[in-house]
């Protein structure tokens, strides 16, 4: 009986996705009771070859689609889906051999919630991608400082029953790209009056490579996300869409201090960019849509 389906939407990138596989062919969960959903989101060359190799070890399935986003894909990845669990993963990402047990555990209890759980950056050498969980960090501190009232999770790792996911609509098809799919449907999770809880133990580590200009622009895309998120809340009548007070942006600019990170002048540097960037991005997707 499969108990969970782990998507994963991938797209170009060949060698994260066979180390992604490569850690879920290890973990300690009955490989009898999970199954892999791995959605190839228009990649330039098939991924068959990638997945050919884990055929004889995990139940694996497949499914190809036209370059249409990461929400899109996971929907697509449930539809073909099994498991009375769904947990998310990202192809840049290796998830610890308990990954899956500590979802389950956490399910098994209570199958109404949402959990999600830590991630790290595994390429503590790159500033970027520090820069990058930093924020992260940052906000899963605000936001979830209550772990069983949580408000925010990351796709990359995140589990929740199938028929819960069914019935609320699964991703918001509207968003394009990796930039908020995530914080609407949790926020729409909310909103349906279902609970998130912060789960630790469930850890993922994330292998996102990044330079100076795929930051600014992953961050340039989180503030397009961000003006469709509001219209997300617009269209379903929740209040206003509020802006963090300036306390919020003080504790960000400041957090690499706070946590004691390395260069924290550079990270700090990072972080108003990150800022600038999402405003912008921000501003651009409001005029153009």
């Amino acid at each position: 009986m499969i108990s969970f389906s782990i998507i994963i939407p991938t797209y170009n990138r060949p060698g994260q996705l066979d180390s992604c596989l490569g850690s879920l062919e290890r973990l300690d969960f009955p490989k009898s009771r999970y199954e892999v959903v791995v959605v190839d989101d228009g990649s330039s060359s098939s991924m068959e070859t990638v997945i050919e190799p884990y055929r004889q070890t995990m139940n694996i399935t497949l499914l190809e689609q036209e370059n249409s986003g990461p929400g899109i894909a996971r929907n697509n990845g449930v539809a073909n889906s099994r498991g009375r669990f769904i947990a998310f993963t990202d192809d840049d990402c290796k998830p610890e051999l308990t990954w899956l047990t500590r979802f389950s555990e956490r399910l098994e209890k209570d199958p109404d919630r949402m959990y999600g759980g830590h991630v790290f950056n595994a390429l503590d050498k790159n500033i970027y991608s520090t820069a990058s969980q930093l924020l992260i960090d940052y906000l899963y501190g605000y936001y979830n400082a209550e772990p069983a009232n949580s408000q925010f999770f990351t796709s990359n790792n995140m589990a929740m029953a199938r028929e819960l996911f069914d019935a609320i609509g699964g991703f918001d098809t509207n968003f394009p790209g990796a930039c908020g799919e995530d914080r609407e449907l949790c926020d729409r999770w909310r909103y349906l009056g279902y609970g998130l809880s912060y789960a630790p133990q469930a850890i993922v580590n994330h292998y996102h490579e990044l330079t100076l200009w795929s930051y600014c622009r992953q961050h340039f895309a989180y503030g397009g996300g961000a003006i469709r998120f509001r219209k997300a809340r617009i269209r379903r009548k929740q209040e206003r869409f509020r802006i963090e007070p300036p306390a919020f942006y003080l504790g960000l600019v400041g957090s690499a201090w706070k946590m004691k990170l390395p260069h924290p002048l550079s990270m700090t540097a990072l972080m108003l960019i990150s800022q600038v960037a999402n405003l912008a991005g921000f501003a651009f997707t409001k005029i153009k849509t």
